[in-house]
């Protein structure tokens, strides 16, 4: 059964007698169960395009979160052909909040990493809810690594809401372990295409998203900290988590416009968990397009536009 968000009310009423009406049976002379159909589907339609047509920051972070979103796992299943994973960091721990390994992407070696929600109660309970801790940023690190070592392009796909901030965490280094991952996306030798397909929060994020092209979901929302996290500080009121999203510009067309990410990939009408599918495909082209003009590039050169990049970040005067 579709989930539905708290402004998807109106569809969600007219989709639900769409359902009703085709569950219905009647006699020969009654109504046309068909044309009904017709009607209120194109109705429903054009209600979603209104509503999707004039979003704001808060709704966008919705969307961002919804449940039936393609997460990591469905990116690298629906785009990576002969996947094979590789776990741990060679020190503590496996982390299953950070996915990776090799695969094909169209034909080429590449190396894969993301970070993974889960999809049901099990699945996000295995897998932190997305929420790495240093040993999964040590992993993410050494697939870096590797990749430069045998030459395969970095495909990273972000969906969190930040690093795990738990006490053993801190415990274990989170920080440092994020500043190295930063810092092995900066000095891959290697093509680097990172893209935010949900949330991307905080350095839990930019330490898988430092590539050269940064690529962001039409309804992602990327940002330092979680619109709920800033009004906790800022007003001492997770309530004002609307206001908060909206302040900080955190949705792909404000990044875009201030020079932080590089393209938006388009999104099905409702959102990617409308029709995954078609999604999927979509970032698929995206990533390739993305790719290609960097495959030609010498380490030196990928790793010192990459490093121009980031550090121009600095001078938006934000």
């Amino acid at each position: 059964m579709r989930q539905y968000l708290e402004f998807e009310k109106p569809v969600a009423e007219l989709e639900s007698k769409i359902e009703d009406l085709r569950r219905m049976t009647v006699a020969p002379g009654d109504i046309n169960i068909a044309d009904e159909v017709a009607k209120l589907s194109a109705k429903a339609d054009a209600q979603l395009k209104a509503i999707y047509a004039k979003l704001s920051p808060w709704q966008k972070t919705q969307v961002a979160r919804h449940a039936e979103r393609p997460k990591a796992l469905g990116v690298i299943s629906a785009l990576i052909e002969d996947f094979t994973p590789l776990a741990g960091d060679r020190a503590f721990a496996d982390d299953a909040a950070i996915v990776g390994g090799m695969g094909r992407f169209r034909g080429r070696a590449v190396m894969v990493i993301g970070t993974e929600k889960g999809v049901d109660t099990e699945s996000r309970l295995k897998h932190n809810f997305g929420m790495a801790k240093p040993e999964g940023y040590r992993k993410a690190r050494r697939l870096m690594e590797l990749a430069g070592r045998f030459n395969l392009p970095i495909l990273t796909f972000v969906d969190t809401s930040g690093a795990f901030p738990g006490i053993e965490a801190e415990a274990r280094g989170q920080a440092e372990a994020i500043a190295r991952g930063i810092e092995a996306c900066l000095d891959a030798p290697v093509p680097f295409v990172a893209t935010i397909i949900g949330e991307g929060g905080s350095g839990g994020a930019i330490a898988l998203a430092a590539g050269n092209v940064v690529l962001m979901y039409e309804h992602a929302i990327y940002s330092v900290i979680s619109p709920e996290g800033c009004a906790s500080i800022l007003w001492r009121d997770s309530a004002q988590a609307a206001t908060a999203a909206e302040a900080m510009r955190i949705t792909a067309q404000d990044l875009k416009k201030l020079g932080l990410i590089d393209e938006i990939v388009s999104e099905p009408m409702g959102g990617a968990h409308r029709d995954p599918k078609a999604a999927l495909a979509a970032l698929g082209d995206a990533v390739d397009k993305a790719l290609s003009p960097l495959l030609d590039q010498k380490p030196e050169a990928l790793r010192a536009k990459r490093r121009e990049k980031f550090l121009a970040m600095g001078k938006l005067g934000l």
